[in-house]
């Protein structure tokens, strides 16, 4: 039987009119998911544009070719890290693009497909968390084989949880007793961890799972020189445009922009410049632009979004 792989584009609207989409444009979607945002891409650079596509997961490269199949001879998807753009630009016969998108989006599909581990209501779903199948580490070693401190670190830092010190703690003790193998296990344990008075709101569980996905995909690593090399990839009046979904990710996303938004770092004392630095970028939103009412209402998972945008300045 096969599965449909399910996805809602976050804010489509609001990143295709910051693209800029056009005829006969070159553009990579760092992060294809379900082909949602590569769709309206193809659509708007139509007759001629071309889009390269990246994703680690394979469920969702087959349900984007299925998707783009339309648009045969203008796409290409390689199963591949975005942050492995240069490999990948070289193999598809490209040095420069017109606009650039990362969504770093958890699918619908992934959190639903129970499989997948990634959910924190999903009871009997195995520790996973894996967006690359075929990745070695996966949750449950996360969860099973770090040490205390370890953990502790990647709760707190990764999850911004402010319990991170008792969860990792208590991890511990139940592990000692027997495997964690599920995610109700690890739900249960959290719960646990958290005081009563502080568990209205969001799911308790929702920072840990968040903290322990990132360690177990690095999302974090080389963001901030990715962001920077992609942006570097633009032509002159280029725009890359970046989803993000927790605030980890967006001030490494706006660090990056704000730096290569900066001119002249030299001392304001020296009567010349002797760094060389140039202005490379122009940030288009000041603030980041956040889902509107309505979206945030049809579609939950949009709510905690954030799109930040600029636009290459020199060539």
């Amino acid at each position: 039987m096969t599965t449909v792989f399910s996805h809602q584009p976050v804010m489509l609207r609001e990143c295709l009119e910051g693209l800029r989409v056009r005829d006969g444009g070159i553009y990579y979607d760092g992060t294809v998911g379900g082909g949602g945002h590569s769709y309206e891409i193809l659509a708007q650079s139509s007759p001629s544009g071309r889009l390269i596509a990246t994703d680690l997961d394979e469920e969702a490269i087959n349900a984007a070719r299925q998707r783009l199949s339309r648009f045969e001879g203008r796409f290409e998807i390689y199963k591949s890290n975005y942050k492995n753009f240069e490999q990948v630009f070289e193999e598809a016969g490209i040095d420069r693009v017109d606009g650039i998108l990362l969504d770093f989006g958890v699918s619908s599909h992934q959190l639903d497909k129970e499989m997948r581990g990634f959910s924190y209501n999903k009871p009997y779903a195995p520790l996973d968390m894996r967006m690359d199948r075929k990745a070695y580490l996966t949750a449950e070693q996360v969860v099973n084989g770090y040490p205390q401190e370890r953990l502790f670190r990647i709760i707190r830092d990764y999850g911004e949880e402010r319990f991170a010190a008792k969860i990792a703690e208590n991890i511990v003790k139940a592990r000692s007793k027997k495997r964690i193998a599920t995610c109700g296990e690890l739900v249960e344990i959290i719960e646990k961890s958290i005081p009563k008075k502080f568990q209205l709101g969001a799911p308790c569980a929702r920072k840990t799972f968040q903290a322990i996905r990132i360690e177990v995909n690095s999302e974090l690593d080389g963001l901030y020189d990715c962001v920077v090399g992609l942006s570097r990839k633009l032509k002159k009046g280029g725009r890359i445009a970046i989803l993000t979904f927790h605030s980890l990710e967006d001030r490494i996303v706006k660090n990056a922009f704000r730096d290569l938004e900066q001119d002249c770092i030299c001392d304001k004392s020296l009567p010349v410049c002797v760094c060389g630095k140039v202005k490379e970028l122009e940030i288009i939103t000041k603030k980041p632009i956040v889902p509107s009412e309505e979206e945030a209402e049809q579609n939950s998972r949009s709510r905690c979004a954030k799109l930040r945008i600029a636009e290459r300045v020199t060539d």
